[in-house]
């Protein structure tokens, strides 16, 4: 079977090697996207979580330095997603976020970040509902910046003023929520319900129960819906204590991921090739449709922002096994053999 390289959106680290640390290096990178090469995955945005402005540069500039100058990231990082700080602080919400680094929405600081790094931001996550949100969002998708809503407590009216604004995409959906909300009129109601919002899910088995994900998948259409990671330094490694942007996490056995001591999620350790399987051994999609979830879905989500910019991505392929493991990657002329 031949389809189209998988594209990860969301991407904080990957094993063993953390994104968000300004130690990074371009070795370390290599490291981490040939080991997401061999997942499949031939485009990703890697992703930068909520921090304080100073912390923020600094860590897209060590991460900007190490894509420019590392073999795999110029053909794998079109740019970054910026996951934070303009999100809901409120407990449930904010998730391993910092909340005391949170803040109102602020063009002018994307703007100081922009002009640090030499690769575009490409997406933002945001809660619209937070001082600015609206205004925010209308700024980023005047500047080709696309805006995903996560993190977030907005309600119907919310979400649809968001959507009506600029917003195209949920982060996430189903988590970064807490357990306790409105019955109805809530975030993930709100989300699945809009139309105009491409919905990722992070399909482990672990952040939403699989027949939890079949109902949202079905609720939402599959034309609707897309796969992200939203994977950590954890990911693709044993179990054990790793790092995520200055915090110290822990994968236990079953592949979750938490702070120490605490019941909350800190990423995940999930591999893309792994959600389309999971997706296809549920019964939740065919393996062509989970393909296209991890794949296209993202890639045409993607399209008008790296459009703006005179982007074009190389010619991708995988090359997949009977039992849908990846054989074989190449992104542009460079072509990988596994297994």
């Amino acid at each position: 079977m031949i389809t189209g390289g998988l594209v990860d959106i969301q991407v904080n680290g990957f094993a063993g090697v953390d994104f968000n640390s300004t130690g990074l290096t371009p070795e370390a990178l290599d490291h981490a996207l040939e080991a997401m090469r061999a997942t499949g995955v031939t485009t990703c945005l890697p992703t930068i979580i909520t921090a304080y402005p100073d912390e923020l540069e600094a860590r897209f500039s060590a991460l900007d330095q190490c894509v420019n100058s590392s073999h795999l990231g110029p053909s794998m990082c079109p740019g970054y997603h910026l996951e934070g700080p303009f999100l809901n602080p409120a407990q449930g919400f904010s998730g391993c976020h910092p909340a005391g680094a949170m803040t109102a929405a602020d063009p002018a600081l994307v703007a100081h970040l922009q002009s640090k790094i030499e690769r575009p931001i490409l997406l933002v996550t945001v809660a619209p509902e937070i001082s600015g949100g609206l205004d925010f969002i209308r700024a980023m998708t005047a500047q080709n910046i696309l805006i995903a809503i996560g993190h977030s407590s907005a309600d119907f009216a919310m979400v649809e003023a968001a959507a009506t604004v600029g917003a195209t995409m949920s982060t996430h959906l189903g988590n970064g929520l807490p357990q306790t909300m409105a019955k109805l009129n809530n975030p993930l109601f709100a989300q699945l319900g809009e139309d105009r919002l491409l919905a990722t899910f992070i399909a482990d088995g672990i952040h939403l129960p699989p027949k939890a994900l079949k109902s949202l998948m079905r609720a939402k259409g599959f034309e609707r819906c897309a796969l992200v990671t939203d994977a950590v330094a954890a990911a693709a490694v044993p179990a054990g204590i790793y790092d995520f942007a200055g915090m110290r996490i822990e994968r236990t056995e079953d592949g979750t991921v938490r702070l120490p001591g605490t019941v909350g999620l800190a990423g995940s350790s999930l591999r893309l090739d792994d959600a389309v399987r999971n997706l296809v051994h549920w019964g939740i999609a065919s393996f062509e449709q989970a393909v296209e979830m991890a794949s296209r879905r993202l890639l045409d989500a993607l399209e008008p922002v790296l459009h703006a910019r005179n982007i074009t991505l190389p010619h991708t392929e995988i090359e997949w096994s009977e039992t849908m493991t990846v054989r074989s990657v190449r992104i542009g002329a460079e072509v990988k053999h596994y297994n």
